[in-house]
C-alpha cells in the first residue's frame, strides 16, 4: 500500500522524451534499482504518442529485451518505425540510462477490422478479484514499486498462482496515459507470483518479457494466471494468460536466469 512519503507517481516527464523515475520504481532483486515493470509501461506509453490516436492499427504484439539494470535516475525513451505499412508495422522504442542502453522493445500493430461475429476465447475458470485473497507483497519482496501496488492472489502450488493488481500511483506525473500503457507496467510482476523457487534461495529474474494480445486489455486491474518452471541448468520460463475484468486478453511469457543466493546450499 502506497504511505504518506510515496511519490506522486513513477516517472516524471522532463520533455524531449526524457523521464526522472522516482523512488516509486525501487525493484524487488534490488531496492537501488528500478523494477523494469514500471519502466516497460513508460516505453508503451513513448510509443503511442509516437503514433497518434487516430489510426487504424492496434498494438498487439510487444517483445522487452532488458539489457540490464538502471538505477532510479534519469532516463530517455526514443522510438523508431522500422517496418510502416497501412495494415501491418513493426516499431522499435528504446530506453537508455547514460548512453546505456537499458531495454528495447519492438512492437507490431496491426489492422483494426470488425470481427466481433466470430470472436471467440475459451475461459478456464479464472477468479474474480473479489474471490482472491488480498496479497500484501511487501511482505515477501522488497522495494517500493512493490509496496505500491494492491494485490490479490490464489497460490495453486509452487510454481502456480492465480493474481490479480492494479497500481495505487499514476504512471507518470500529470500525464494522461492509456489503460494499454498502464496494463503493461504491471505485467512483469508475474515472474514473483508463483514463487517456483524460494527468493531466499536463488534469484531469478527475467532477461525479457513478450507480450501477445488477441484484445486490448481495459480497466486498472492486470489479472495474471501464472505457471513458472525452473530447468535443470540455471535457465527458467514464467508463461501467464492475461486477463482484464471482461475476461482474457493474451499471452505473456519471460526467460529466467537463475542465480544462488552465496548463502544458499
Amino acid at each position: 500500500m502506497t504511505t504518506n512519503s510515496m511519490p506522486p507517481a513513477y516517472f516524471s516527464a522532463l520533455g524531449n522524451g526524457k523521464y526522472r523515475a522516482t523512488q516509486a520504481t525501487a525493484g524487488a532483486w534490488d531496492p537501488n534499482q528500478q523494477h523494469i515493470a514500471p519502466a516497460m509501461g513508460l516505453m508503451t506509453h513513448a510509443l503511442e504518442r509516437h503514433q497518434g490516436t487516430d489510426r487504424p492499427l492496434h498494438i498487439t504484439r510487444l517483445s522487452f529485451d532488458i539489457y540490464g539494470t538502471v538505477p532510479i535516475d534519469q532516463v530517455e525513451v526514443s522510438v523508431s518505425l522500422l517496418r510502416p505499412g497501412r495494415t501491418i508495422e513493426l516499431s522499435q522504442v528504446s530506453m537508455t540510462h547514460a548512453d546505456r542502453t537499458i531495454a528495447v522493445m519492438r512492437a507490431w500493430s496491426l489492422i483494426d477490422s470488425p470481427t466481433e461475429d466470430i470472436e471467440h476465447h475459451p475461459q478456464e475458470g479464472f477468479p474474480a478479484p473479489e474471490e482472491c485473497e488480498p496479497w500484501h507483497a511487501a511482505e515477501i519482496w522488497p522495494g517500493e514499486f512493490i509496496a505500491s501496488l494492491e494485490g490479490r492472489r490464489r497460490s495453486l502450488s509452487p510454481g502456480r498462482a492465480q493474481a490479480w493488481l492494479r497500481a495505487e500511483l499514476p504512471l507518470i506525473e500529470g500525464e494522461r496515459t492509456s489503460d494499454l500503457a498502464g496494463y503493461l507496467g504491471l505485467i512483469d510482476v508475474a515472474n514473483g507470483l508463483a514463487m517456483a523457487v524460494d527468493p531466499s534461495a536463488a534469484a531469478y529474474p527475467n532477461v525479457d518479457s513478450t507480450v501477445s494480445f488477441f484484445r486490448q486489455p481495459r480497466g486498472e486491474w492486470v489479472g495474471l494466471d501464472v505457471t513458472a518452471s525452473v530447468g535443470p541448468r540455471g535457465v527458467g520460463l514464467t508463461h501467464s494468460l492475461l486477463h482484464d475484468i471482461g475476461g482474457p486478453v493474451g499471452v505473456l511469457t519471460q526467460s529466467l536466469t537463475i542465480r544462488r543466493m552465496p548463502t544458499a546450499s
